[in-house]
């Protein structure tokens, strides 16, 4: 049988190099090889490309770039092509591939930069398009569109590096602590700092700009934080509600990775008319920013039930363990099937 060859794209250029490689490792193991033969291609956090044949388990390692196996790669840009182009010592070898699926996480991987690559070169893209990777990537962006179409969004100020820190401050002033800073561009907690007081506020706007150029400052909603994942480019299939248990401080790249003070419930503890309007809130808020293929949305719920718009991971974590197929899981959806899926829908457009 002819199976389609999908190129697996891992690591990349971003802080969440390291998360990449476990969801990488996930989606290879558990694609469905009667249909589909995974053609993984590693990419350095300095950005080198490599094909890798090795054992799967050296990704999950980030043992993979010592491999003898790892051969210098590229896509071809040429149109109607659809090649991984190989740079053996030989020659160019040219790999025909039917799509691309990048499981990266983060700046250069989820901001719609390789997105743009794989659609220049017309290869069938799993997973957001350009444009709205890189709008969900923007936390002050996405949120001013949501909010033009009724969705209530934290009250917040963004800025870049040269910026009047005194607006700034009577922003703070005004809104009160707690306030939560955060780069306007970057995933998995990184870079954000819940801050109690203005003597930390500047300390925690430096550190977000370790992680971008520009900065968001937002206010704290009570309450608690949801998720809700979304497969589909034009039906959508929306999984049950999760939510996340926060025992203090916030959800921070240490408590999404080991859950060491947190718990996350699937399906959320709400009654039922409250799942169905989160749903119904994902789902508008998938189209509002035109995701395509699949992604988590993540939002708010007050003590009054009032939703409120977090964020849309357009590549959420893709391990077995994760958010998103946990969520599809408890709707009846396992992660081989939401695998077939995705790549289903890529080819379908």
């Amino acid at each position: 049988m002819n199976r389609r060859k999908i190129v697996i794209f891992f690591g990349g250029c971003s802080s969440e190099y390291s998360v990449s490689l476990e969801s990488a490792y996930s989606v290879i193991c558990n694609l469905n090889r009667e249909k589909y033969e995974p053609v993984p291609v590693g990419i350095t956090e300095t950005g080198k490309w490599f094909y890798f044949g090795g054992e799967t388990e050296k990704i999950k390692e980030d043992l993979w770039q010592k491999d003898p196996s790892c051969i210098p790669a590229a896509l071809s840009p040429n149109r109607g092509e659809r090649k991984l182009l190989l740079f053996r010592e030989g020659g160019i070898e040219e790999v025909p591939v039917d799509a691309a699926f990048p499981v990266m996480h983060g700046r250069n991987g989820e901001d719609g930069t390789i997105q743009g690559l794989i659609e220049l070169a017309d290869i069938p893209l799993v997973g957001c398009g350009v444009l709205a990777s890189a709008l969900c990537m923007d936390k002050d962006r996405a949120h001013k569109l949501a909010q033009l179409q009724g969705i209530r969004v934290p009250a917040a100020i963004a800025f870049g590096r040269v910026h009047n820190l005194q607006r700034v401050l009577e922003f703070a002033e005004n809104t009160g602590y707690p306030l939560f800073v955060k780069p306007v561009k970057a995933g998995s907690s990184y870079g954000i700092t819940k801050v109690q007081d203005k003597e930390n506020l500047k300390e925690a706007i430096l550190l977000a700009f370790q992680y971008d150029d520009e900065v968001i400052v937002e206010e704290a909603i009570p309450g608690f934080e949801v998720g809700c994942a979304v497969l589909g480019n034009n039906e959508l299939t929306v999984g049950e509600v999760d939510e996340i248990e926060l025992a203090g401080g916030f959800f921070d790249f240490t408590e999404k990775y080991t859950l060491k003070t947190s718990a996350i419930h699937v399906p959320a503890r709400v009654d039922e008319d409250t799942s169905r309007r989160l749903k119904e809130t994902a789902k508008k808020l998938y189209r509002i920013l035109g995701c395509t293929g699949f992604a988590r949305v993540d939002m708010f719920l007050t003590p009054d039930k009032e939703i409120v718009f977090n964020e849309i991971n357009t590549i959420p974590g893709f391990t077995e363990h994760s958010r998103y197929p946990g969520m599809m899981k408890a709707a009846g959806h396992p992660f081989s099937e939401i695998l077939d899926r995705v790549v289903e829908l890529a080819l379908e457009r």
